[in-house]
């Protein structure tokens, strides 16, 4: 298509669209700017949530657990949110931040789970340091969870996970459970809970590769 062909109006209308969704994450009363949000214990942790479905899903199976889906954008995190109000749901919040920004999220050692559902895997090596896995985030983890917090990730990319594998195993994390095909494992159902990505990639005829793993408290 030439630049003489592309209709300037689907522009002007995907950027209405993106404003009225940042307006209604403004106007929520369960999302939050990081400058509005004060920290506190979380039992849960979803770090780059996307719409944060998945942990919609998890809130309405453990309504006595706390819940926060943390992702830098605001215009997805408004869709579990709505959802989240739909159901009625009491137990969960949508925080716009980064990863560097968690410790502001959530009090440390207060954390039981935090999940990282396919974060971008920044492929080029320079960028590696940008990875959610990266040793400086995992030292930022293991100081927000419990003494028996858990870590889990999923993800599709075979090498940005078995990167990530290395990453744990060379921080000393212990390697609890692993799948390199989630869906057709024997594991936990709540693990199995698909996120708006995976349910793209798996229709793609990709698997999830997923991790449990807990930092060495000796």
């Amino acid at each position: 298509m030439s630049i003489s062909e592309v209709d300037p109006q689907q522009f002007i209308i995907t950027r209405k669209r993106k404003l009225y969704k940042f307006a209604l994450f403004a106007n929520s009363s369960i999302c939050f700017e990081l400058s509005e949000w004060k920290k506190r214990a979380a039992d849960v942790i979803e770090l780059g949530a996307g719409t944060g479905l998945f942990s919609v899903e998890l809130a309405t199976r453990y309504p006595d657990r706390t819940f926060v889906a943390v992702d830098v954008k605001a215009d997805r995190l408004q869709k579990g949110a709505n959802e989240a109000t739909k159901r009625g749901l009491t137990n969960i919040w949508f925080v716009r931040a980064r990863a560097d920004q968690l410790s502001e999220v959530v009090t440390d050692h207060s954390v039981e789970s935090l999940w990282i559902t396919f974060p971008d895997p920044f492929p080029k090596k320079r960028s590696a340091a940008r990875r959610m896995t990266h040793p400086h985030y995992l030292k930022i983890y293991e100081q927000l969870l419990q003494f028996d917090g858990v870590l889990y990730l999923k993800h599709d990319n075979r090498d940005f996970f078995n990167w990530s594998l290395e990453q744990l195993v060379a921080e000393k994390w212990h390697i609890n459970e692993l799948s390199f095909d989630l869906h057709e494992s024997d594991l936990s159902d709540d693990y199995k809970i698909q996120t708006t990505y995976e349910q793209r990639w798996l229709s793609e005829g990709l698997v999830t590769n997923f991790v449990k793993a807990t930092p060495d408290r000796s």
